[in-house]
């Protein structure tokens, strides 16, 4: 259960509404929200009592446009760069859930541009939910994709993903094996038994154990196309992905080089999918 959530703060957009459409999820219902609106630090003294004020009523404004129930959010202003405040508000807080709203930006480009999400996804731990600025319309979480394998991160994702759905009525799961070399068409392996794979079989049992709707796709090509195919092909409204930090311990502090040039499955996802991004994580040591 994600018990706290962080909602970075950028204003009207994509985000607060993905938001809203998450509000209607019993389990994040109970969840404590901290809406965090960053000042960026200024040179001069003589501006910031102004600028702090009207940041105090942007943040105001933000938490009644979003109409969190008013024992379940705390409004928070730090000053700071938005990229390092983010990381260090989401452990002070040891929260569940960071949201935020993302260019979709990778590799060079994101870092030559100053991109807070990606430097969030790089270096911070926690789970993300990422939400494009424009790029698509948010609908009610319905149909929830989950990309599977045989990790203890796609275990996570799975959890995850059973935690929003169970309690929304008409909710359907669609469980994609992310297989790279299937040797059977897309067409025979969406018609094959899936209850004998040992990555879908868990998934499904899951799913019939608390009455949800699912299907299950295994994808032909590489994983990260055919996962974003899948999601615009199926309409679905949100994708939940594992995103493993392969980082040695001494290196928690540095960027993960295959995330920071887009080599990685996850970083491809976020930057194409068609949809939001739940990037969920577990920490190697």
């Amino acid at each position: 259960m994600i018990e706290k959530i962080l909602l970075a703060s950028s204003g009207p957009g994509n985000t607060e509404t993905m938001f809203k459409a998450l509000l209607e999820i019993p389990m994040i219902q109970r969840s404590q929200v901290t809406v965090l609106k960053v000042v960026p630090p200024k040179l001069m003294a003589s501006t910031m009592g102004s600028q702090i004020a009207d940041s105090e009523q942007q943040l105001a404004e933000t938490i009644s446009r979003l109409g969190i129930e008013s024992s379940k959010v705390t409004p928070m202003l730090r000053e700071g760069d938005p990229k390092d405040v983010v990381c260090k508000v989401a452990d002070e807080l040891d929260v569940g859930l960071i949201i935020m709203g993302s260019r979709g930006l990778g590799g060079l480009k994101a870092i030559f541009k100053n991109s807070v999400s990606q430097y969030v996804f790089q270096l911070s731990s926690r789970p993300m939910l990422l939400v494009k600025d424009e790029l698509y319309s948010i609908r009610p979480i319905k149909r929830v994709l989950v990309a599977l394998d045989e990790s203890d991160m796609s275990k996570e994702s799975l959890k995850v993903a059973i935690d929003l759905t169970r309690d929304v009525k008409g909710s359907e799961l669609v469980f994609v094996h992310t297989l790279s070399n299937l040797r059977n068409s897309v067409a025979e392996a969406i018609n094959a038994n899936p209850s004998t794979d040992p990555v879908l079989a868990p998934a499904i049992a899951e799913a019939k154990r608390y009455r949800i709707n699912y299907r299950c796709v295994a994808p032909e090509g590489k994983p990260g196309e055919r996962i974003c195919q899948l999601a615009d092909e199926l309409s679905v409204n949100l994708l939940v992905l594992g995103s493993p930090d392969r980082r040695p311990s001494i290196a928690k502090g540095l960027p993960d080089i295959d995330r920071l040039l887009g080599g990685s499955l996850s970083d491809y996802v976020r930057i194409n999918a068609p949809c939001p991004v739940l990037l969920t994580r577990i920490a190697s040591n």
